[in-house]
């Protein structure tokens, strides 16, 4: 493997802590003097990296895509498709997910923002939500579900809003519920009740 530059490696580096950050905290926990400071870099040198915050929140909006993806590859390069689903929502609809939004899928942390920020990151998210439902739908039609491409748009929104309704619950018995009950909704209308 090529190695990196060192400015490809700060970079790197700027995007994985504005990752954590905008995971557990929304794209307006980010801050460039306080990013910089966790990053253990000088503010001065943000600019040579990003041209503004702006595009600072779209790298890191595909970041963790990209860095969700890889944490489910395992699971996505499943060949039975229903052991593929099946895993993809007991991962997804777990307490691990909820408890560790820092390292989590993007979409429940940000969802509720996107609308308010510029067109080109509710674009590049919607791209990125566009893939995973495409996966989804990949996996229904391999199962010969009759409304594959509907019942993965469905899927997923719940599924998003599920974990991040079981963030907002203070109490984890009442989240755990909650998690369980999403994820026997989302395996029936999978067609996937005994897997």
């Amino acid at each position: 493997m090529e190695q990196l530059s060192h400015k490809a490696r700060t970079r790197q580096r700027i995007l994985d802590e504005a990752a954590v950050v905008m995971r557990e905290h929304g794209t307006e926990g980010i801050g460039v003097a306080a990013l910089m400071k966790r990053a253990g870099l000088t503010h001065g040198g943000f600019y040579a990296h990003f041209a503004s915050r702006e595009a600072l929140v779209e790298a890191v909006i595909a970041e963790m895509f990209a860095d969700s993806a890889a944490r489910f590859a395992a699971i996505t390069s499943l060949k039975d498709p229903a052991e593929r689903l099946s895993q993809l929502i007991d991962n997804y609809l777990s307490l691990h997910h909820r408890n560790a939004p820092g390292e989590g899928c993007p979409m429940p942390a940000l969802v509720s923002e996107m609308a308010h920020l510029p067109l080109e990151a509710r674009t590049l998210f919607s791209q990125r939500r566009n893939a995973v439902q495409q996966r989804l739908a990949q996996a229904l039609h391999e199962l010969h579900h009759p409304q594959a491409d509907e019942v993965a748009i469905s899927i997923l929104a719940e599924m998003v809003g599920a974990v991040a309704l079981a963030r907002a619950c203070p109490d984890e018995d009442e989240a755990r519920t909650l998690l369980a009950a999403s994820r026997r909704a989302v395996k029936q209308r999978a067609g996937l009740e005994g897997v």
